[in-house]
């Protein structure tokens, strides 16, 4: 939740404010339910249509805010951990680099799709862009055309016409877990049999990129003590006006003037991170970017609108001169931050945009083939001309070692009970590493469970006996679902034991000149022979020289044919393996989770008599 005015229309605002909060901020929640029914009821009296929509706009960017500032404020301080926002950053020597790495490292596949009709092109980032300031420098991908293998070029176009008789190049509406994809879509002739294979295939995607890299990016590392100082590098500032226990507030300036590029360029030249005792980084939970003073500019300008009886021209030239004026009068950058647990120290990382780096380039991609799985016997070269390494793999890699009391530790229990014929326990443990290696040859065991009554003091009491039909125990997906029309009474607990499942991982290091049988590194591919490294046994990573793991692009199992056994896999990574990690199960065990958990009360008043 990161809050800037201005910020939506009213409607969303109104819809976030039906939400309760804790019972500590009561008076404030009553107080914004009065607020909000007062506006609504203005907003009903105003007549002008243009008026009307400027203050529902205004005004409910400042009831959000307020809104926003009450849940960040009212939010239980439970930790969650992040990765580090500026680790990409990291790994290059300037921010130029990392431009240069993001736009040559970009590739096109084209992807199988179940539709005769349909081609999906997927473009490939080197970069994951899921931390919290997205990818660090503005930066704009627009795609043009795409060619045919019959050298037609097709142009693209932002959505799908229906009633385009042609051959389309369009944005995927059918994937949402890749929202970059597109789909060139042939026409479909009725009565007419065409299959996709024997339509023009797509060759190349055109496009054109550009990314603004800004001078530099300092960090200041502030704790408690440095509360109310100000930090200066250079033409950067930073001052730390408040630091509690899970977030902090902080000014912060670039006393050079904005480079020309960017100078009409939304930025986010600011990213906080925040560290607890461990070293580890908080994951943020939102943010206030409005000072008290611009809040209350905010609520003047409002004022003066709702004082108005239509708009007008001269209304609105006003309402912007003074926009202007108070923009001008603003000096420094304000932000609230909050974290997800106690924060130690702080890491306050500025862009400096007072001179900038403009990066364009002409984009002509071919398109590659390299399905999941295959029956070609010819490897396909992937090979980049950049480094990407993989910063989650340390922490990933960590579940290689993963213990018993661990694992048990990392259980959460979940309960449904809207359907009281389908009531359901579910036992869940966060993913790790482990898991990937656990095969599928398990042998769960006996899993117990026992239903009892509650006493009137809220303990477990009586046990209930129970045909076998009342309940079900799935050890493998971790559930336990129970029909409430099959017991005698109502149930107040459950006591058993669930399985729970872990692998015995042994991890070796070899150097890439020294591969045994069956490894083999062609270039920046690792080819496997999947008779002896088993795919479902054995993991593989790999390292340069730096002693970073490289970043893995794809894999692709190369099978005897479609039904066949997998005869060796390709492993492509984002730079040249010096060393490899492997990681083979060498063992499964069971770990028996014992519980005893308190049932949720289900609504029984329509249960079969």
């Amino acid at each position: 939740m990161d809050v800037r005015l201005p910020l939506t229309s009213a409607g969303l605002c109104l819809a976030l404010l039906i939400s309760g909060c804790s019972p500590s901020d009561e008076k404030r929640q009553v107080s914004l339910k009065e607020k909000t029914a007062q506006f609504e009821k203005s907003l009903d009296e105003i007549q002008d249509s243009k008026l009307k929509g400027a203050v529902a706009e205004l005004g409910g960017s400042l009831l959000l805010l307020e809104r926003a500032q009450l849940k960040l404020d009212s939010k239980p301080v439970e930790t969650e951990y992040a990765e580090d926002a500026l680790a990409v950053l990291k790994h290059y020597a300037t921010p130029q680099a990392l431009v240069d790495t993001y736009i040559n490292g970009l590739f096109v596949l084209h992807k199988d799709s179940s539709s005769d009709y349909l081609t999906d092109l997927q473009p490939v980032f080197p970069f994951n862009f899921n931390i919290p300031a997205a990818f660090l420098f503005p930066h704009g991908l627009e795609w043009q055309s795409v060619t045919l293998s019959n050298k037609r070029v097709i142009a693209f176009q932002p959505e799908w016409s229906e009633t385009d008789p042609g051959i389309q190049l369009s944005p995927s509406s059918s994937n949402l877990t890749n929202p970059d994809d597109l789909t060139v879509t042939y026409p479909f002739i009725d009565g007419l049999d065409v299959e996709n294979k024997n339509q023009p295939q797509p060759v190349s995607l055109q496009g054109k990129v550009e990314v603004i890299a800004p001078r530099r990016l300092y960090s200041f590392d502030l704790t408690k003590k440095d509360v109310g100082q100000t930090r200066t590098n250079d033409n950067l500032s930073v001052t730390l006006l408040t630091l509690e226990k899970n977030h902090a507030e902080i000014e912060f300036n670039n006393s050079a003037p904005l480079a020309p590029e960017v100078s009409e360029t939304p930025l986010n030249p600011l990213i906080v991170q925040a560290k607890d005792t461990t070293g580890q980084f908080l994951s943020r939970s939102g943010s206030i970017n409005e000072t008290a003073a611009q809040i209350a500019f905010y609520q003047k300008q409002l004022a003066e609108m709702q004082q108005q009886k239509a708009w007008s021209e001269t209304f609105e030239k006003q309402l912007d001169e003074e926009q202007q004026a108070f923009e001008k009068q603003q000096n420094h950058h304000y932000t609230k931050v909050y974290f997800d647990g106690t924060i130690e120290t702080l890491e306050v990382s500025v862009l400096d945009f007072s001179t900038a780096t403009v990066t364009r380039k002409d984009l002509d991609l071919p398109v590659r083939r390299l399905d999941r799985n295959t029956t070609q016997k010819t490897i396909q070269p992937l090979s980049l001309p950049v480094v990407v390494y993989d910063d989650q793999a340390p922490a990933w890699l960590k579940g290689a070692t993963l213990g018993e009391e661990q694992l048990k530790k990392s259980v959460t229990i979940s309960q449904s009970v809207d359907d009281p014929s389908a009531a359901r326990i579910e036992f869940n443990h966060l993913r790790s590493f482990n898991d990937e290696l656990l095969g599928t040859s398990f042998s769960p065991g006996d899993s117990p469970v026992s239903f009892f009554t509650e006493d009137s003091s809220g303990k477990r009491d009586e046990p209930i006996e129970l045909p076998p039909e009342a309940y079900e125990v799935d050890p493998l997906r971790g559930s336990i679902t129970y029909d409430l029309n099959l017991f005698p009474e109502t149930p107040g607990y459950v006591v058993g034991s669930m399985p729970l499942f872990l692998a015995t991982i042994d991890k070796k290091t070899i150097d890439a000149h020294q591969l045994p049988k069956g490894l083999e590194l062609k270039g920046n591919a690792l080819v496997v022979d999947l008779k002896l490294f088993p795919a479902q046994d054995w993991r593989f990573f790999a390292k340069d020289d730096s002693g970073n793991y490289l970043k893995e692009i794809l894999s692709v199992s190369h099978d005897a044919s479609a039904e066949g056994p997998a005869l060796f896999g390709v492993h492509y990574f984002y730079g040249q393996p010096t060393r490899l990690e492997t990681y083979q199960r060498t063992d499964l065990a069971t770990v028996q989770y014992g519980f005893e958990v308190k049932l949720d009360k289900a609504d029984t008043s329509n249960l079969a008599q």
